[in-house]
């Protein structure tokens, strides 16, 4: 059963015209954070002038998550705590959450099961990263492009069900089937949700290019991933085998493609040891980063 592909691509790229935008405020909080001369007090001014995100972000920085020994009421006091590159994030993970959230999906994947994979690839890629040695400022960075990895599955309609039933039934990776069968897959699409939201970097590269490290990084540009950024995204591949290895929460791939396995290690740094490892914490920190869907 193969379904009109000009059609689905059509169907999918209104979905996405019709997403809501991410707000000015995000917008502002990209802007600032990409320059190498900002400074906390301007990030400080922009989120202080929206006051659902700077209640986000106190949620946040006082929930089991961060785990922190006293409680943060101001937010000049959390910027200083986590830093830039960590408030920025956490706006940017809850502003495309309930963005998505508001949006009409498929009933394909169920949305609790779906964002407990999501959850867990992220925090997966933030233990993964420490094994490899990540600096203490970008660990955070590692766990937010994990939770969002799949949002191109997102759009997919109804006619999903039949991609996941032939994946599953044929014990195969579902982003074959996608090309088989609709003639887009899912990194696409997130490709195309990665420019909406004008997305760019490591993030993007997640969205874009987990199953095809060493292929293309998302918009704006279309340059094969230097060694750096291969290995980061290496991280989140990896993460995302190790979630469905371990059937926790669903995407529909129980059945990812291993034979990159032993490339992903490599370009890592990692070992099966350090997969191992995770496994005894994972399920606690998942529990502990459920409050990203609570804010």
């Amino acid at each position: 059963m193969e379904f009109e592909r000009e059609d689905q691509r059509k169907k999918i790229e209104r979905f996405i015209q019709k997403m809501p935008s991410l707000s000015t405020t995000v917008g502002k909080v990209l802007e600032i954070c990409s320059r190498t001369d900002a400074s906390p007090n301007e990030l400080n001014k922009v989120i202080s002038l929206d006051p659902v995100l700077t209640g986000q972000v106190l949620k946040l920085i006082n929930s089991a998550y961060y785990s922190l020994m006293s409680k943060v009421t101001s937010l000049t006091r959390a910027i200083t705590m986590l830093g830039m590159n960590t408030v920025k994030n956490m706006a940017l993970s809850t502003a495309i959450i309930n963005s998505v959230a508001s949006a009409n999906k498929s009933k394909a994947l169920p949305t609790a099961k779906f964002w407990t994979h999501s959850i867990g690839v992220g925090v997966s890629s933030k233990l993964l990263a420490v094994a490899s040695g990540v600096s203490l400022q970008e660990r955070e960075e590692f766990f937010i492009a994990g939770m969002l990895h799949d949002l191109g599955k997102i759009p997919f309609g109804d006619e999903y069900i039949h991609v996941l039933s032939i994946a599953r039934q044929e014990q195969r990776s579902l982003i074959e089937v996608e090309r088989e069968l609709l003639g887009i897959d899912h990194q696409e699409v997130g490709k195309l949700i990665a420019a909406k939201w004008k997305l760019t970097g490591f993030m993007a590269s997640c969205i874009c290019c987990h199953h095809d490290i060493g292929t293309a990084v998302g918009p704006p540009s279309e340059v094969p991933l230097g060694e750096e950024d291969r290995a980061r995204v290496a991280i989140v591949t990896l993460a995302n085998m190790y979630i469905n290895i371990h059937d926790i929460g669903y995407a529909g791939d129980p059945f990812p493609e291993y034979r990159n396995a032993e490339m992903l290690l490599e370009l890592t740094g990692l070992d099966w040891s350090d997969l191992a490892a995770i496994s005894g914490v994972v399920e606690d920190e998942i529990q502990k980063a459920q409050i990203f869907l609570q804010v």
